[in-house]
């Protein structure tokens, strides 16, 4: 048992270096639809769906998982591996693409294969934690969080040139394959294996606490990718309207303001053991949910004011994130957590392609003044649903169980 205690940390550090490393993938595009946007003469409607498409493809996978109880019935290590290097692959296709369609495509597979690479990763450490499983949740959620910002780092390493921007995170994610296939071994708390049911996913709909979660976790999503997908344009637009502000120095603000919400993910796990998860995500929805509202007024004025609360926003939109994970793991049919967790990731990402499409659009309307705030609705709904949710779950549920 000692042993375990101890190698639970290396696995923890393991999983959260693959997430790292493989979640690169999801924003390769975003960081790059500068460049893209002149070679095929994209609209920033046709940009916004660079990103939008990932989402789509990403809902579709993990809907294919949470239908056929994939994650579980099959061994989750394999499940990564495999799912990781096809992203990779499918990734990269981006550079052979000759127009917008096929990239479409390509970011649209990507997707759907990092179904199988996010999802399974926090079953996986779940297995190795009984005690201080938000932290460990957390910590996967913030590792994938700064893997999400890394290829605003990749662009600066590769001076702009999108197309090494691409390979990197497409080698990143063939390396997290391997470190999974080869190193992890599931830990001494296994989740019960049934055989394939089709009721599975209907027992999971009809569990309370499980849907009170998921609810939580939708008005979280609501906000979460639109503000990632647009803040840098933000941070772009607000430099336009000051001297001395470099395209350098908007991307590093980009990179932090989104990499920085890795470090609200491993706090708000500790805060989450310690306190109650409810507590956690309510807070921490509450302060995302104002800076929805108010970032948007400083536009126009010092950049460094709207680079720091941008920061604060990167921290707390993200910080709860792993928390309704981890409510799930502990509330759901234990023979049902990869199928609840699939079912509520698939939701979450597609209300994500609403909302990511959306900001343009209001931003076309009211400027970016008030281009965000239309992103506190998520916020406010998520903390009713997860107020709710206490009455039905007693209070030493909330909290990870020794």
């Amino acid at each position: 048992m000692m042993h375990s205690r101890k190698q639970r940390w290396w696995m923890l550090l393991l999983l959260a270096l693959a997430e790292c490393l493989g979640m690169g993938l999801w924003m390769t595009a975003s960081a790059v639809t500068g460049p893209l946007a002149e070679l095929w003469q994209l609209t920033s409607f046709q940009t916004g769906w660079l990103t939008t498409v990932v989402q789509l493809g990403f809902v579709f996978g993990t809907a294919c998982l949470a239908f056929t109880n994939v994650v579980d019935l099959i061994d989750n290590r394999k499940l990564f591996a495999s799912c990781a290097v096809l992203a990779a692959i499918s990734n990269y296709g981006l550079v052979f693409c000759d127009g917008f369609i096929l990239a479409l495509v390509c970011r649209f597979l990507t997707g759907m294969f990092l179904a199988g690479v996010y999802p399974p990763a926090m079953k996986m450490i779940a297995t190795w934690f009984r005690d201080f499983r938000g932290l460990a949740i957390g910590t996967i959620v913030g590792a994938l969080t700064v893997g999400k910002a890394s290829p605003y780092l990749l662009k600066q390493w590769g001076q702009g040139d999108w197309q090494t921007v691409v390979l990197g995170s497409s080698l990143a994610a063939l390396l997290a394959a391997a470190l999974v296939g080869l190193f992890y071994r599931t830990g001494p708390f296994p989740f019960t294996r049934r055989p394939f049911d089709w009721a599975r996913l209907g027992e999971v709909l009809k569990h309370r606490p499980t849907r009170l979660a998921t609810f939580g976790y939708l008005g979280h999503m609501w906000e979460l990718y639109a503000m990632w997908t647009w803040l840098p344009v933000f941070l772009a637009a607000a430099a336009s309207q000051v001297e001395g502000v470099t395209p350098q120095m908007v991307d590093l603000a980009s990179f932090a303001a989104i990499a920085v919400g890795g470090l609200g993910c491993v706090l708000g796990g500790l805060c989450a053991d310690r306190l109650g998860r409810p507590l956690v995500v309510n807070f921490s929805m509450l302060v995302s949910g104002v800076c929805c509202v108010t970032i948007g007024l400083f536009y126009g004025g010092p950049f460094w004011v709207i680079v720091a609360l941008a920061m604060i926003w990167g921290f707390f939109v993200v910080a709860d994130s792993a928390q309704f994970s981890a409510m799930v793991t502990e509330v759901a049919p234990q023979h049902a957590v990869g199928t609840a967790l699939s079912l509520q990731t698939s939701l979450g990402f597609l209300l994500t392609a609403f909302t990511i499409q959306w900001v343009p659009v209001m931003q076309a309307a009211v400027g970016w003044r008030w281009g965000f705030a239309v992103l506190a609705l998520g916020p406010a709904l998520g903390i009713y649903a997860i107020t709710r949710w206490t009455r039905y779950v007693k209070d030493g549920a909330t909290r990870s169980v020794s």
